[in-house]
C-alpha cells in the first residue's frame, strides 16, 4: 500500500514577516510561484523512502493513504487528568481544564488526546491552532488527498529524544533550533544564546538520543560537544508518519460524503489488509457464476426432455402428423378432430358447458331465462344475483375447468386458459 507523508507548512508566528518567511521557505524548499512548498515522502513499505521532494499542494503525488505531519513548534503539550465526560462534551471539558494555561481563546484551539488516554487517569493532550490545521487539511482534501491521520513531528515519551533542525521556516531571521522530548513533555529552543544551555543541563543532555538534519549536523555536534546521528528530513518525516497518534479528533474527525465517501471506502478496500476478503469475494462470485450456469444448463436440458416426450407422445398417438411445430397445440387439435368424428362433445361444446353451468347454478335462483352460445363461450341471463351467489358460482365452475364473469345481470362462461 502506498503511503504519502506530508509535512504541513508551519504557521507564521506573530512578529514574523510573511513575505520574508515565504521567500526563505521557497529558497530552501525549492517551491515554485504556484504556492508554498510542502515536504512529502512516499513509501510502499512504511519503512523505506521510495520518493521524496517539495511541491505545491496541487502537485503532490497520489497515494492510497495520506498522513499529515505537524511541525514541532505548532503543537503544545499538557499533562492533565482526563475528565469523565460524554464524547460530545469532552472537548469542551478539556478546554475548560486548560483555560488557565492557554494564551489563546479556547474557541480558536483544537485539542487531541493521546492514543492510550483513559478517562479518570492522567494523559497527554495536544493543543494547536484550529483554523490553521483545518485549512491545511482542507487544502489537501480539495486536492483529492484524503487525510487518514494527522500526527505530530515529536511527542512526549519515556525515551528521551532530541533533534537539531533549521527553524528558518518559522521566522525569516531564526537560527537553528533544538527540540527535545521526554516523559516531562517537549521543549523547542533556539541554539543561539544561553537559554538552551540553561534549560538543558549537561546531565540531561548526556542521557538523550540526539539526531540532526544534515544542514545543521556540524553546528549540532559543536554545540553538543559529541557526535549526533544524522537524519535526513525525509527519513525524519517518515519516522513521524509511523506514529500511533492521530490528531484528527472531535470536530476535525474525517467526514466522508457522497463520491468522496465511496472513493475513500474503495481506497481502503484495496489495501493489502483486505486482500483475503477480496480473494474470498472473487471466489464466491466465480462460484455463483458457475452455479448459475450449471443450473441454467440443467433447466434447459429438462425443458428439452419435456419437449421430446411431448413429440414422442404426439407421434405415437397420431402417427399421421409428420411435421411437429407445437406438440401441445397439435395434440389438442388432433384430439378434437377424433372426438368430433366419434360424435362426442368437447369441453368447448354447448352441451358440456351447459352441463357445467347447471351443476354450479345457485340453489336460490330459478331457471335461466335466456342464453347465447358461441364456440367456447356461453352467456346466461343472471338478473338479481348477489355478489355471494356470483362468487359461489365461479368457484364451482373452476373445479370443472371453466371461469365465469358476471356483469350487468349476465354471466359469461369460458374455458380456463391453458398455460
Amino acid at each position: 500500500m502506498s503511503v504519502l507523508v506530508v509535512q504541513i507548512p508551519p504557521r507564521l508566528r506573530a512578529g514574523s514577516s510573511p513575505a520574508g518567511a515565504a521567500a526563505d521557505a521557497r529558497t530552501e524548499a525549492g517551491a515554485t510561484p504556484n504556492g508554498p512548498a510542502w515536504l512529502w515522502v512516499r513509501t510502499e513499505s512504511g519503512v523505506a523512502v521510495q520518493a521524496h521532494g517539495h511541491a505545491p499542494v496541487a502537485e503532490l503525488p497520489n497515494a492510497e493513504a495520506v498522513v499529515a505531519v505537524l511541525p514541532e513548534q505548532d503543537v503544545s503539550w499538557h499533562f492533565v487528568a482526563i475528565p469523565r465526560a460524554p464524547a460530545a462534551k469532552l472537548r469542551a471539558a478539556l478546554l475548560g481544564m486548560l483555560e488557565d494555561n492557554l494564551l489563546t481563546e479556547p474557541e480558536q484551539l483544537h485539542v487531541a488526546l493521546a492514543p492510550d488516554a483513559q478517562a479518570g487517569s492522567k494523559g497527554w493532550v495536544a493543543v494547536m491552532d484550529k483554523a490553521w490545521l483545518a485549512e491545511a487539511i482542507g487544502q489537501l482534501e480539495r486536492r483529492g488527498l484524503l487525510v487518514d491521520r494527522v500526527v505530530p513531528s515529536l511527542w512526549p515519551g519515556d525515551v528521551p529524544h532530541g533533534h537539531f533542525y533549521d527553524a528558518s521556516a518559522y521566522h525569516h531571521n531564526a537560527e537553528p533550533a533544538i527540540a527535545m522530548a521526554d516523559a516531562n513533555g517537549i521543549v523547542c529552543l533556539p541554539l543561539a544564546g544561553t537559554l538552551a544551555r540553561a534549560l538543558l543541563p549537561a546531565a540531561a543532555i548526556e542521557s538523550v538520543r540526539w539526531t540532526a538534519t544534515p544542514a545543521v549536523s556540524t553546528m549540532a555536534e559543536r554545540w553538543l560537544g559529541a557526535p549526533v546521528g544524522v537524519q535526513s528530513v525525509a527519513d525524519r518525516l517518515l519516522t513521524s508518519g509511523r506514529s500511533t497518534w492521530n490528531l484528527r479528533q472531535f470536530d476535525l474527525v474525517a467526514r466522508r460524503r457522497g463520491s468522496m465517501a465511496l472513493r475513500d471506502a474503495l481506497r481502503r478496500f484495496l489495501r493489502p489488509t483486505w486482500k483475503p476478503v477480496r480473494i474470498g469475494l472473487a471466489a464466491l462470485l466465480a462460484l455463483q457464476l458457475v452455479g448459475i450456469n450449471v443450473w441454467a444448463w440443467a433447466q434447459r436440458k429438462a425443458l428439452d426432455d419435456k419437449r421430446e416426450q411431448q413429440v414422442a407422445l404426439l407421434t405415437t398417438a397420431h402417427p399421421q402428423v409428420r411435421v411437429v411445430r407445437d406438440p401441445a397445440a397439435q395434440m389438442e387439435r388432433e384430439s378434437d378432430v377424433l372426438r368430433a368424428a366419434a360424435g362426442q362433445p368437447g369441453p368447448a361444446d354447448f352441451e358440456t358447458m351447459l352441463s357445467a353451468a347447471a351443476s354450479a347454478w345457485p340453489e336460490n335462483q330459478g331457471p335461466m331465462q335466456s342464453l347465447r352460445f358461441q364456440t367456447g363461450q356461453l352467456t346466461l341471463a343472471a338478473p338479481g344475483w348477489t355478489a355471494a351467489e356470483s362468487r359461489q358460482f365461479g368457484e364451482r365452475l373452476r373445479s370443472s375447468g371453466y371461469v365465469s364473469d358476471t356483469q350487468n345481470g349476465r354471466v359469461t362462461i369460458t374455458r380456463t386458459p391453458t398455460p
